[in-house]
């Protein structure tokens, strides 16, 4: 076939390009030709509501916290400027998330913006899962020093610079404070996603719970112990001990069986 010959597959990818450059963003780009300008605008804005819509519902804090335009104009370059990687609409949060991340680029931003959607997206990404946890009886949790304990799937120990859970707009920290914020997000019996806010401690103790190699809850608080090379161990442990025992009734630690 010639160059110069007429191929409809070349024309309809273009009719595309052209159809999608518009609806990403109509006010720099022409109007696909043989399209009737008020049925393309009307794409345009039926799309865009959706997005905004979902961002709004999954982001509130996000939303409340910038001024109407402020707001769309986040909006409207997340969905002018990201390639998607997911057809399902329940994964938008997770690409805006990422957008953040990776492309975003305004010095006008507020410095907790990425951490405040994350944040925020981690209640919807929990809420999602479909993993099903054994929680540990009273028993168990009164005899913890014998069991050998994970952190339940359904539990994301998070640690911040700002803190996120207090933002709002009357409250836009400039710098972060000096001590970072540590939570664990999880879903309780009920399936309700529950935010606790834990010390940084806390925090260490289940980053270390996760890589001990320990076969029961003393000996990792033990090591534990040893690794922070305090005066005092005994107190490390007993205290580590009640805040495990503590974490274990909320659900967030289970048992693990693959001793």
């Amino acid at each position: 076939m010639s160059n110069n010959q007429h191929n409809p597959a070349v024309d309809f990818r273009q009719q595309q390009a052209d159809f999608t450059a518009y609806i990403r963003n109509p006010d720099s780009q022409p109007v696909p030709e043989g399209v009737q300008p008020e049925r393309m605008a009307l794409y345009a804005d039926l799309l865009f509501n959706n997005i905004e819509g979902f961002l709004a519902g999954n982001f509130p804090v996000l939303k409340k916290i910038h001024s109407p335009e402020q707001w769309l104009a986040l909006v409207r370059d997340f969905f002018a400027q990201h390639q998607s990687v997911t057809p399902y609409f329940v994964e938008i949060a997770q690409e805006f998330l990422s957008y953040l991340q990776s492309e975003r680029d305004n010095h006008n931003d507020y410095p907790f913006l990425l951490e405040l959607a994350h944040y925020e997206w981690v209640e919807l990404a929990l809420s999602l899962l479909d993993d099903e946890v054994e929680i540990l009886d009273e028993t168990m949790i009164t005899h913890l020093t014998d069991l050998k304990l994970a952190l339940s799937p359904l539990a994301w120990p998070l640690a911040y610079h700002y803190p996120v859970q207090c933002i709002a707009p009357d409250y836009l920290p400039s710098a972060p404070p000096a001590e970072p914020t540590c939570l664990v997000v999880y879903r309780d019996g009920q399936d309700n996603v529950q935010f606790l806010l834990i010390t940084p401690m806390t925090y260490q103790l289940l980053e270390y719970l996760q890589t001990s190699t320990a076969q029961t809850c003393l000996e990792c608080l033990t090591e534990f112990a040893q690794a922070l090379n305090v005066v005092e161990p005994e107190l490390i442990i007993q205290t580590g001990l009640e805040t495990l025992q503590y974490l274990a009734g909320k659900g967030i630690l289970i048992r693990d069986y693959a001793v």
